[in-house]
This record gives C-alpha cells, structure tokens and sequence, in this order.
C-alpha cells in the first residue's frame, strides 16, 4: 500500500460521524449503512481506485436499501412485455388486491364452514380445471420445479427419453439433461438434432421408461431440413406402451390470440401432464403449474418434493386473482400490452411526444420492432411505436434515467433513447416527461 493510500484512510470518517449525518433514519440503520459505506470507500482505495467523492449520499443510499428493501418500482418503457430482469408479467389490479388480503391472515388451509383444514389448492386447482379442462392441477414455485417434481415423482431411478432436437438450455442455465439428471432419472436421447419421430420413441421404450418429456425450445430453433413428433402420436405411443407423456409448454396461455399452443388444446390432445408458467403469458405472479390427468397429478401432489416446492398464501393468492381475470373475460396487463392495437400505440406515442414538447424536449415518433420477452414468442417480432429522443450522450442519459426516481428503463439504439410505448401506462407518461425533462 503506497503513502498515498494510507493518507486517503486516514481521511475516512469514523462510523459514528457518518451516521449522525443521515436525518430520519433510525439511529441501528444508520450505524450499519454507515458501516457499509466506509467499507466501499475504504475497498476502492486499498484498490488503487478513486473512492466515492461523497460518503453521506452512498450511506444514504444504502439506509434506504436496508429498511426498505432493494427492489423499488420501474417504469417500463423497452417495450418488452415479459421482460425477466424487471420482473415478468406486471400483476393485474385484482391480484394485487388479493396479495393485500392474503398477506393478513387468511383461510389458506381452513374450510371456514366447519373449522377443519383445507387443501390449500382447492381454489386455483377448480380454476385451472375450468380454463384448461384438465382433470386436476397442483402449483409449484416455478415452471422449471415442476419439470423437476414431475420427473422426480414418475421417473426415479428410471429412464426418461428425449428427442435430442429439445435438450436445450433456457435461462439461468436451466439445461433439460441436468433437470432429468437432478430427478434421479436417467436421460434417454432418441432421434436427431434435426429430425425425429413418434417411431424413434417408440423403439426406444423398454421396461426401464417411464416418461416421455416434450420440451418446448422457447427462445430456440432448428430450421431447414427438420421434423418433430406430433404431439396426437406422441400420445398414442405413451397409451399403447403404458408411459406417461409429460410436456413442458414454457409460456402456456389460454388464448391462441397470445400463443400458438394454448394449454386447453394441450390437455385436449391427451397429454398426460402439462407444466407451464403463471408469470409469462398468463399475466399472472412467478408459479410453476402442472395440469392434466387426476391420476398422475395426484402421485406429484403426494410426493415429499412437492411440499419443498409449494408457493406461499400470497403468490397463491395473487394466482387465483388472475385465474379470475381469465374466467371473467377480463385481460390482464400482459395481454393488453401484447395485443394493443396499432391505434392505441400510436395515441399513447403522440401523447407522450406531446408531453415531452411541451417541456423543450424534441422528439420524433418512430416504428420498429420488439418481442413479448422471457421466451414467449420467441422469433415472433412484433410492430412496435417508439418514442425517439437523441440526446448528447444517450448511454450516460439512460443510465441516469434508471437510477432516478421514478427509475425508468428505455432502449438505446443508434445513438438515441427509444421509448417503446407498449409497455407504458397512461400514467407513466407525466411522470416519465418530467425525468426526461430534467436531463435534457
């Protein structure tokens, strides 16, 4: 460490002079934010870095953090519907209401009738039965754990065939060989890349096979000189052979409008169980569902994983909010934002062009073009209405754009900020001129 470094220690504040600079925040917040801040100074001068110019904003900061949490609200403006680093599907007004209630106490497992205990999934489990026309269904904490939970309850220590054109890999390295592999099942690969069919599956079934998975490829393709099972056939097979045909849909939906394989028609083909995600086209918060014959839906329910894997009284809550919605006819904001119709991105886009005018800011409305996101549709661009503005220095504005308050999330892209309209609000609008304004 050079003499120069150990001058810049010196100069550090004591912990307690920094936390008697931090107004209205309880006096154990402050000491630790305090604490902290000294820290990263103290880190980036042993680094041979310049340390933070100003210690009492950093601490500030980082009081806020740790009394209210890191995650704070972010108005949306990249157009990207499901959009995985800010959240996935925004939560219709209903499924916040309930996620209100619920997390008061609740009658999450009482029959309030007669005071004895109650399944906890009786009212999704209803639901999802009347909007898929499944049999039975369970929730689980995501759409990977129920992958996990059906592979681990109907193919343990037994062997689970997979065309080899949909061993892929998702996000957070989410890799279908290793899910078959945590399951304590054995992976079987049948076909090709490219091409296989119903026939490869069925030659491959012996004794040791106790599942057929179907994988949707989600943000991946193989095109040119391909085929792939259909489904109806995968489906005789696994009848005639005595298997079980388990489907991971990813991004399922209700609505061919949204997607163009909705779970219904899954379950319709014969598909004995079908794994698909709430906080995707559903609209709805993060949960894994599985739907499809009684039978099989109740070994998973009464396997021992299942409990570790269950979601809370508020997610189930803010789910059966948004089964809701579907049942009633009414769209939640996912597939608003999805389906908007040209007029309606165009109106939004003047509005706000208009609003950012009238604070001096210039800008010009485009087209482009952008995705639903979080592997839903994918390879599926969709018409976009954007916002233009083209500031000095776009980067270190989108930057300060984020780290605002509100914080706003916009594209850059040929040296200008893009507001994609889709996924904007109405009321994001006044507050999303203001910040603009101030930067320009």
């Amino acid at each position: 460490m050079t003499e120069e470094q150990r001058a810049q220690l010196r100069t550090l504040p004591a912990v307690d002079t920094l936390a008697k600079q931090l107004d209205d925040v309880p006096d154990r917040i402050a000491v630790l934010a305090a604490r902290q801040a000294i820290a990263v100074a103290r880190q980036a001068i042993v680094a041979g870095e310049s340390p933070p110019s100003e210690l009492p904003p950093l601490a500030k900061a980082w009081a806020h953090r740790l009394e209210l949490g890191r995650m704070k609200p972010v108005i949306n403006a990249t157009g990207i519907v499901v959009h995985t680093n800010l959240g996935r599907a925004p939560w219709s007004d209903s499924a916040r209401a309930a996620a209100l209630r619920a997390s008061r106490y609740c009658d999450l497992e009482m029959k309030l009738e007669s005071g004895l205990r109650g399944g906890r999934l009786s009212g999704a489990a209803a639901q999802l039965r009347l909007l898929t026309g499944a049999e039975a269904a369970i929730v689980v904490n995501n759409c990977a754990a129920a992958v996990l939970l059906a592979l681990t309850a109907l193919a343990r220590d037994r062997d689970v065939i997979v065309s080899r054109g949909e061993l892929v890999e998702i996000g957070g390295s989410f890799r279908v060989p290793d899910v078959i592999a945590s399951g304590g099942a054995r992976l079987k690969e049948v076909g090709t890349t490219n091409r296989t069919r119903a026939s490869d599956v069925e030659a491959a079934i012996d004794d040791h096979v106790a599942v057929i998975l179907r994988v949707h490829p989600s943000n991946f393709r193989i095109t040119g000189f391909t085929e792939a099972p259909d489904r109806k056939a995968l489906v005789d097979v696994a009848r005639r052979n005595g298997v079980v045909l388990v489907e991971d849909l990813g991004s399922g939906c209700f609505d061919a409008a949204l997607g163009d394989e909705p779970v219904p028609d899954v379950i319709a083909e014969g598909v004995d169980v079908v794994c698909f995600s709430g906080d995707k086209l559903l609209g709805g918060p993060q949960a894994g569902i599985l739907a499809g014959r009684a039978e099989v839906i109740e070994r998973l329910r009464r396997h021992p994983l299942y409990r570790a894997l269950r979601v809370d009284k508020v997610i189930l809550a803010a789910l059966e909010a948004t089964l809701g919605d579907h049942l009633a006819g009414r769209a939640p904001p996912v597939a608003g934002m999805t389906l908007a119709e040209p007029h309606v991105l165009q109106t939004r886009a003047q509005a706000l062009h208009r609003a950012l005018g009238e604070a001096g800011v210039e800008t010009t409305i485009v087209e482009d073009v952008g995705y639903v996101g979080g592997g839903a549709r994918p390879m599926e661009p969709i018409a976009a209405v954007v916002v233009q503005w083209q500031p000095k220095r776009p980067d270190r504005v989108a930057r300060a754009l984020r780290t605002g308050t509100p914080a706003i999330v916009a594209r850059v892209s040929n040296d200008a900020v893009l507001f994609d309209v889709r996924t904007l609000r109405d009321d994001d609008l006044p507050a999303l001129a203001a910040r603009v304004a101030e930067l320009a």
